[in-house]
C-alpha cells in the first residue's frame, strides 16, 4: 500500500499553524483588532512555506495553494469589517466584503485545476489514488 508521511518538522509547523489561524478568527470573533491583524502574518507565513514545501506533489500543492488563497481571502474580509468598510461600495453593487471572492475564486480554480485537469492527466499516479 502506497503512504505520504510528512516529516516530523513540517507536522508541527502545520500544527503551529492551525493555532496561528484559530488565534486569528478568535481576534476577529471577539473584535480584538490588534490580535486578528497580528495572527495574519504568521498564518498566511506558515501557509505558504507549506505550499512552497509540497510543491513535489501536485495534489499537495494545489489544495494547499487554495488554502493560501483562502486565508488571504479570509484575513482581507477581516480587515474590511475592522475598517468598517465591508459594506462600502466599490462599484455598482459589489462592496469591498465582496472583493474576497478574488482569493477565494483563485482558491477554486487551483482545485478545479487538479481535479479536471491535472489528476485526468495523470490516473496512474500515487498521489491521484
Amino acid at each position: 500500500m502506497a503512504q505520504y508521511s510528512i516529516p516530523l518538522k513540517y507536522r508541527k509547523m502545520e500544527n503551529l499553524h492551525i493555532v496561528f489561524w484559530l488565534l486569528k478568527d478568535i481576534g476577529w470573533c471577539l473584535i480584538w483588532k490588534p490580535l486578528g491583524i497580528v495572527m495574519i502574518f504568521p498564518t498566511l507565513l506558515i501557509a505558504i512555506v507549506i505550499a512552497y514545501n509540497t510543491r513535489q506533489l501536485m495534489s499537495e500543492l494545489c489544495h494547499n495553494l487554495a488554502i493560501t488563497f483562502w486565508i488571504s481571502a479570509n484575513s482581507y474580509w477581516m480587515i474590511s469589517e475592522f475598517l468598517h468598510i465591508d459594506e462600502l461600495l466599490v462599484f455598482s453593487s459589489v462592496t469591498y466584503k465582496h472583493l474576497a471572492l478574488i482569493p477565494f475564486l483563485l482558491g477554486v480554480v487551483c482545485l478545479l485545476y487538479y481535479y479536471l485537469i491535472w489528476q485526468p492527466k495523470h490516473p496512474d499516479s500515487l498521489e491521484t489514488m
